[in-house]
């Protein structure tokens, strides 16, 4: 299992740079080298028989152009330069065989080399192959000469389609990768922002009432403590999901429930001890919802009340609703902080903001913020779901 898994990352790693695997070369050269054999070697045992010394001559060459395909994906100018030659003196010692099958193993090279080279690269080889063409026409005529220039041609269109291919692979996995580390910022960023923000005015209570009141200044420190260790908890749970390996060994990965809203009520627990008053009002089921929807709900109202600890002057209330209707979950958080003065025109200007958007997107809904006229600011997101059953 190990060495499969350690065979197929090298396979993605090496698409990755452009380059054919070793896996992927050795099958390419068995497949190779075993259709020159089998048609070129064919071809040379029927055209030769009766010319003596040339036969034996003449399958040498061939079997030089079979070991030669070995080192195509490492050095294709090379093997290409090689087998035209080769393959040019099996047709001069049998003129029997077309130009067009003694010259199969370098048409095979070329498509190798227009697939893993650069264009100018392969252009310049597909010209030299181009060369011997005059050759194709002295031997077969307009048709000896027309079928040799589709053959070399197709060779290196082939090995163009795969270029092409491997391009679009590439550009897919650099925004694979460009997508898995916005997620993974937008999930540390919920996690530390949120836990953070509760922990600085926590201390700063503490530290207010630490020789008044030596009690409160405890609890404080006890909400602190609550919280760091339950921001750890979800760190570590995030690492082991992005890890290496993630999902193979599900051994105590059930510690802990992870983020979603049946934890509503402990999130607002943490806001409250800061002494932010925080309503909470659940309409409908929430059970049953599509991971992602649930995460995603989740989040936006972990952030949308750590915007209000941090940035909503004088707020002291806050409201969350939760409504399950139909194939949708609305979920609004109002407080009642004073509105700054511009505020509307620095809506969705934090990454707090643009983080809660680009989650209610990937889930195929959309999201406001914005100051509300009677005061105080309002974040309402509406998610389409389908019911899990």
């Amino acid at each position: 299992m190990e060495r499969s898994s350690r065979e197929r990352d090298d396979m993605f790693a090496a698409e990755a740079r452009g380059e054919l695997s070793p896996r992927v070369a050795r099958a390419l050269w068995w497949g190779s080298a075993g259709l020159v054999l089998s048609v070129l070697g064919t071809s040379v045992l029927v055209a030769g028989a009766g010319h003596g010394r040339r036969l034996p001559v003449a399958v040498v060459l061939v079997l030089a152009q079979g070991c030669a395909l070995r080192w195509q994906a490492r050095v294709p100018v090379a093997v290409l330069a090689v087998n035209a030659g080769t393959g040019l003196a099996v047709w001069a010692l049998l003129p029997a065989v077309t130009l067009t099958g003694a010259l199969l193993a370098a048409q095979v090279a070329l498509c190798v080399l227009s697939a893993t080279r650069p264009r100018g690269v392969s252009v310049r080889a597909l010209a030299a192959m181009c060369l011997p063409a005059p050759l194709a026409f002295e031997a077969g005529g307009a048709a000896g000469l027309a079928v040799y220039l589709l053959t070399v041609v197709l060779a290196w269109t082939a090995g163009q389609w795969r270029r092409a291919q491997q391009a679009r692979t590439r550009a897919e996995m650099r925004g694979a990768v460009v997508e898995e580390r916005a997620r993974i910022a937008r999930e540390v960023h919920d996690v530390v922002a949120h836990t953070l923000s509760v922990m600085v005015i926590q201390a700063g209570a503490a530290d207010d009432v630490f020789t008044q009141r030596p009690e409160q200044a405890r609890q404080a420190l006890r909400a602190i403590e609550t919280g760091a260790r339950s921001a750890l908890g979800e760190l570590r749970l995030l690492l082991r999901a992005f890890g290496p390996g993630a999902g193979e060994d599900g051994v105590g990965e059930q510690r802990k429930p992870g983020p979603s809203l049946a934890r509503l009520d402990e999130l607002a627990d943490t806001v409250r001890a800061t002494g932010m008053t925080v309503h909470v009002h659940r309409e409908g089921a929430t059970e049953g919802l599509p991971a992602a929807v649930d995460l995603a709900a989740y989040r936006i109202v972990q952030e949308a009340l750590t915007n209000t600890l941090r940035h909503a002057a004088g707020a002291d209330e806050v409201s969350v609703r939760v409504t399950a209707e139909g194939e949708c979950v609305q979920v609004t958080v109002v407080d009642n902080g004073r509105t700054p003065q511009g505020g509307s025109a620095a809506v969705g200007a934090g990454r707090g903001l643009v983080g809660m958007k680009e989650r209610a997107r990937l889930v195929g809904g959309s999201l406001r913020a914005g100051p509300l006229p009677q005061g105080g600011f309002e974040v309402a997101a509406r998610l389409p779901v389908e019911r899990v059953s």
